[in-house]
């Protein structure tokens, strides 16, 4: 992944560093099992166990490069290392069986990095839904003005759009959180099942109780598919905190850096630049979520056509939103939000957004609804078309007048009437 965009832990899982060592750790148990079973001298485990980690990363690339299959290489590399012990490596087994177990140990440490990104910024979501919990702002459908809303009840929202990530990166950690040694298709034909058991319990995962010489690739599919819809709910998060600092909005902005500068050649600019890198990243994710769906269909029992994007999509997906998750919860933590603004905002329809509670009132004196609707809407058009107060021209509507008291109407006209059921919502979605 392109570096500007790598956090260093996240990319010390998906190093060559971290992969050699996770193969290392596959083979070391392997043997242990199989001198449990007393089909390897117990010498020779102790044997590899102390010699194998002392071989040379540089040297299985360089190994690598001339044979051109990874596992050979791997394999030579560390039989340099523990010398006449070496045959007793890799007995029964397929190259999947190290490489695919490996793989699922470095998705399980990408996901608990991602685990604690995610709970961050739902801390910090959490923590401006209670500042701003009874601070009005309008709401918008088709981005047109509708009724008042709060601007922490839409922190809420995305607090529990958080919260079903989270799930869903739980569940897809339990569909990744498996290991195959069942040698080369399957069927345990070369090697005793007990391996597989022994290797998996050790290094935390559970058997995949099927297999062809591969895992089967809708686990890593989910997996990226899961890391993709993440990301894709934090663009929806950027990209309304980037309409929501449009200047003619302008109820909210990204906080600026000391010493950034938003443009080349106009110097009072402030541009939302993080939630827009958010949006644009957000597009990769998508991407890659394709290409894993296509990585599904294998040929018989095994095939190569899902390794070569896999080295790609997999390491690149962790990185992305991981980055992504980092970026946004520093822009929320340090967001800037205007309630003043926000208040402005909401009086520039001229009182429109109380439409709705004049037609209910209406209706409950009897009114028929398309009637009502009419009585209404005729004023809220008026009103816009003359630029009037809605209110005023409400009240000296002989037809509404008929129906509806001064004092009814005065009432309706009430910011607080939005916010009566602010606390019911916080507290049955337990924020």
């Amino acid at each position: 992944m392109f570096a500007r965009y790598t956090l260093p832990e996240m990319a010390n899982v998906w190093s060559n560093e971290n992969r050699f060592q996770r193969m290392l750790d596959v083979e070391i148990a392997a043997v242990e099992a199989m001198a449990d079973l007393g089909v390897v001298p117990k010498e020779a485990f102790w044997g590899i166990k102390e010699k194998a980690p002392a071989a040379m990363l540089q040297h299985y690339e360089e190994l690598e490069a001339v044979t051109g299959h990874d596992l050979n290489a791997f394999l030579a590399a560390v039989g340099e290392q523990v010398g006449a012990y070496a045959r007793y490596m890799h007995l029964g087994l397929t190259s999947s069986d190290v490489l695919d177990t490996a793989l699922s140990l470095q998705m399980l440490q990408a996901v608990e990095l991602l685990q604690v990104r995610l709970n961050r910024l739902r801390e910090i979501l959490v923590g401006l839904a209670h500042k701003y919990k009874y601070t009005l702002m309008n709401g918008r459908t088709h981005g047109v003005h509708a009724e008042p809303i709060t601007f922490g009840l839409k922190m809420a929202l995305w607090v529990k759009e958080i919260d079903r990530s989270v799930k869903r990166l739980h569940n897809a950690r339990d569909v990744i959180n498996v290991g195959k040694l069942s040698g080369a298709v399957g069927t345990f034909a070369n090697i005793d099942p007990h391996v597989e058991t022994f290797v998996c319990r050790r290094l935390g995962l559970h058997p995949a109780y099927v297999t062809t010489q591969t895992l089967q690739r809708d686990r890593h599919a989910e997996f990226i598919c899961t890391i993709a819809i993440i990301g894709s709910c934090l663009d929806k998060f950027a990209t309304e905190i980037r309409n929501l600092q449009r200047t003619e909005i302008f109820e909210v902005e990204e906080s600026r850096p000391s010493g950034q500068i938003s443009s080349s050649s106009m110097p009072h600019k402030r541009n939302p630049i993080f939630c827009e890198r958010v949006s644009g990243l957000a597009r990769i994710l998508r991407g890659h979520a394709l290409a894993a769906m296509e990585g599904i269909p294998l040929w018989h029992e095994r095939d190569l056509a899902h390794a070569t994007s896999e080295r790609i999509i997999l390491p690149d997906s962790c990185i992305v939103l991981d980055y992504m998750l980092y970026i946004f919860a520093n822009v929320m933590e340090n967001l800037q939000v205007f309630p003043e603004t926000m208040r402005k905002n909401l009086d520039k329809t001229l009182g429109l957004v109380f439409s709705q509670q004049v037609l209910l009132a209406l209706l409950r004196k009897g009114v028929e609804r398309e009637t009502a609707y009419e009585w209404v809407e005729r004023n809220a058009r008026a009103a816009w078309e003359q630029q009037s107060d809605f209110q005023y021209l409400i009240l000296e509507d002989a037809a509404i007048a008929t129906r509806l008291s001064r004092e009814e109407i005065m009432d309706l006209f009430d910011y607080e009437y939005h916010l009566r059921n602010i606390d019911y919502i916080f507290k049955r979605a337990e924020i």
